[in-house]
């Protein structure tokens, strides 16, 4: 089940302070943080297969069967014994090694997916440069090229001032580019046999707890105001058999910390001041959301403004908006922005008692190509913060009871601008969540069926096979050059029949 984890910096009461300004808690943690330290990158190295020191504390047969394979349970007994710790800060240690390896892990693996991306780009460029330079080559081979009535792909040109050509750039950015290819592909290699490698860092303590104990956590209880912790027989000389310190209560508008239940403890160092961290499974909250086929709230993310519809249960609009949304601005104005924004819409779905329908959208692919595009659009992409709006959205909702679903996003805004925009007089961000809308709801999304025989759309094919023809089509509509004229378009019929008509003409030609 999801888990929920609440942060605070650790309040130091000024009655429990010392005469040197730190509290008994402060002084303990400290002291437990370097032991914590040590053992966790011992068993970081332990779980990597890297050479370990055999150990006093252990005999030689034992030692061996830890090498051969993980034992939690006698890993935690030797942690136990070699740094005088209980055998819950023992797990503690265990979770935050095995947590930190996983991170690195998948770390690794985003990585070398993103370099493989990159040149996947890049190879892409090459080809088509090679292509366009092989093409202008063969058309000035011709004799005749001058009387040629298509003209040249790629037509030479010179600069008076550097005296040099754009072919002669185009070569030079060829050269380029394979450097680039063959760097990256260099890196790729390395990473996929390279070790791992895992950062430790210091002043962080991790306590597991369990759902059977008191408090949800038998080393460290929180009463709701006051924590106490179990000092570890390593530090009892020094700390006594108990440590506790008046930590206060999580304030939360929506408090979803519950009285019983596990409670992971994790107490962290952060701009010179230690941070206390409880991970625990949420209460439930009432749920406010209807089922789907009721309705649904349909949102389109774009990097100007945020579109929203909604329609009944029979799919048909009944109420649209926008809200603005500006990209670019500095993170703590961006995330601000981002949690207004998340609660206008939450409010909003709270009134129409509807789940909030959004797509799935995957921008790594289109990041990796980021060097092969125009400055302005890798500037736009990259101040799009998509996946932080999610992420505030889906926090924010779940704990308002309200329903969020991801759909797939093929097609949407074709849907949107060619069957609702004119129809509606909607913008085209508005339309585009009109159609996310009635897709999680499974309304029909089927073009006009003069337009799909006019295609030759198999009839037995998913209904994206006439979208994807039908795509292609706007791809060549000269009636259709920017998004303000799908709305001077009443009747797609006549353009699509002139389309395939014209297509057969030229087919034909090139047969004779």
């Amino acid at each position: 089940m999801t888990t929920i984890t609440y942060c605070k910096g650790l309040p130091t009461p000024a009655d429990e302070l010392n005469p040197i300004g730190f509290t008994d808690l402060e002084m303990f943690l400290t002291s437990l943080s370097d032991i914590f330290y040590q053992a966790t990158v011992e068993t970081v190295d332990h779980l990597l297969n890297k050479e370990i020191n055999p150990s006093a504390y252990l005999d030689s047969a034992r030692y061996k069967s830890l090498r051969v394979k993980f034992n939690q349970a006698s890993w935690n007994s030797y942690i136990q014994e070699k740094y005088g710790i209980s055998k819950r800060y023992a797990n503690g240690v265990i979770s935050l090694a095995r947590g930190k390896i996983a991170s690195a892990k998948e770390c690794r693996k985003r990585q070398i997916k993103q370099l493989e991306s990159r040149v996947k780009s890049a190879k892409d460029w090459v080809a088509k440069a090679t292509k366009k330079i092989k093409l202008a080559r063969k058309f000035y081979e011709k004799n005749n090229w001058i009387a040629s009535k298509n003209g040249c792909n790629f037509p030479l040109s010179s600069n008076i001032e550097t005296r040099k050509t754009n072919w002669y750039h185009l070569r030079q950015g060829l050269h380029q580019k394979k450097r680039y290819i063959h760097r990256l592909q260099n890196q790729v290699k390395h990473l996929k046999s390279a070790k791992i490698r895992v950062k430790v860092s210091r002043g962080s303590v991790f306590i597991v707890g369990s759902k059977d104990e008191s408090y949800g956590n038998q080393t460290c209880q929180w009463s709701g105001d006051t924590i106490k912790l179990r000092v570890p027989g390593c530090l009892e000389a020094k700390f006594g058999k108990y440590v506790t310190s008046k930590i206060g209560s999580f304030s939360r508008k929506i408090n979803r910390l519950p009285n019983s239940g596990a409670k992971t403890w994790h107490f962290y160092r952060k701009d010179n001041r230690w941070v206390v961290a409880v991970q625990f499974t949420p209460a439930a909250v009432e749920k406010v959301s209807r089922e789907i086929q009721y309705g649904a709230l349909g949102i389109d993310l774009n990097p100007s403004s945020i579109g929203w519809a909604y329609v009944d249960g029979q799919g048909n609009l009944k109420a649209q908006g926008t809200l603005p949304f500006q990209t670019g601005l500095p993170t703590g104005k961006q995330d601000a922005q981002i949690v207004d924004v998340c609660l206008k819409l939450a409010a909003l779905a709270r009134e129409l008692k509807s789940p909030i329908l959004c797509e799935s959208l995957d921008f790594s692919t289109k990041k990796a190509q980021l060097r092969e595009r125009g400055k302005k659009y890798a500037r736009m992409l990259s101040a799009w913060a998509y996946s932080r709006f999610y992420q505030v959205l889906s926090s924010i909702l779940s704990n308002r009871g309200i329903t969020l679903s991801l759909c797939n996003p093929a097609y949407t805004s074709l849907i949107g601008l060619v069957k609702y925009s004119r129809m509606y007089g909607l913008s085209s961000d508005v339309a585009a969540a009109l159609a996310i809308a009635r897709r999680g709801m499974n309304k029909s999304e089927r073009l006009p069926r003069s337009v799909s025989a006019y295609l030759g759309v198999n009839p037995r094919k998913h209904v994206w096979s006439a979208l994807y023809q039908f795509n292609n089509f706007m791809g060549r509509c000269p009636v259709v050059n920017r998004r303000h004229d799908y709305y001077s378009v009443s009747n797609w019929e006549p353009l699509v029949k002139a389309d395939i008509e014209q297509q057969r003409r030229v087919s034909a030609k090139l047969l004779r």
